[in-house]
């Protein structure tokens, strides 16, 4: 009986209108709570929809195909994340959570090969063709390292920068030539619808015969990869950056 009329006079003593506050947090955003017949308050949060996952694709191409396509989120602003050489985000804008939505992931699909690695020179003309492009350094390699004679690399004058080799230079003639280095060439490791970043290589050769091919440049062919990358996003998507529809951050 006396819990009953204690809540009978909490029910009087607050209004239905009464029990919702309206508030502004110290970032000035604006927050509604409830308060039950005990005094106890929950906050009331907006119906937020966000996906579930973001949506992957490979390529350039069909990240730029969904912006355009406008058939999702046609009111929303977003932002375009060149987040390395082989991945790209698109992101929306902060919600009320302070939360960033994900919408479309773009991820390349780029050749494997494996760098400080000893090869057959088979395996590495093969390589250099189909996972390398086209270069003026490429091609003096793919003429050494396919007209080696000798089994064993001479490593007399060796100078650590150039090594001898034999290669075949006519139908009954060989002459020793210096296997050049450093190289400069462009492997496939970024979006293949931009141009391939070029970066030295120091390429080297073994008994076998062998060859192998070591990064020169410390990495930063990766900045000259992301800003190809943005390059070819400003350019396909002028519009929508001038409308502030997109905005690349790289």
């Amino acid at each position: 009986m006396i819990k009953e009329a204690i809540k009978f006079l909490q029910d009087l003593s607050i209004r239905p209108n009464e029990r919702f506050v309206d508030s502004v947090d110290e970032s000035g955003v604006k927050r509604t709570f409830v308060i039950d017949n005990l005094g106890n308050h929950n906050e009331i949060r907006p119906l937020i929809s966000r996906a579930a996952e973001p949506l992957e694709v490979n390529t350039l191409t069909g990240m730029i195909g969904y912006i355009k396509a406008n058939l999702e989120k046609q009111q929303a602003n977003f932002y375009l994340q060149v987040f390395d050489e082989r991945t790209v985000h698109l992101k929306g804008v902060l919600d009320v959570e302070g939360r960033r939505e994900t919408l479309v992931t773009a991820k390349a699909i780029i050749p494997k090969f494996h760098y400080e690695h000893f090869h057959q020179t088979e395996e590495l003309i093969i390589a250099l063709q189909s996972k390398f492009t086209p270069t003026s350094d490429r091609e003096v390699l793919l003429k050494v390292v396919g007209n080696v004679q000798e089994e064993d690399v001479r490593q007399t004058g060796d100078t650590g920068f150039a090594q001898a080799v034999t290669i075949k230079t006519g139908i009954a003639s060989a002459d020793d030539v210096l296997v050049p280095n450093p190289v400069t060439l462009a492997p496939y490791r970024t979006f293949l619808e931009v141009n391939q970043p070029t970066s030295e290589f120091i390429f080297r050769m073994k008994k076998g015969p062998t060859g192998a091919i070591f990064e020169a440049d410390g990495g930063a062919w990766r900045n000259q990869a992301i800003a190809n990358v943005r390059d070819y996003l400003e350019e396909k998507l002028k519009e929508e950056i001038k409308n502030g529809k997109v905005t690349i951050i790289a």
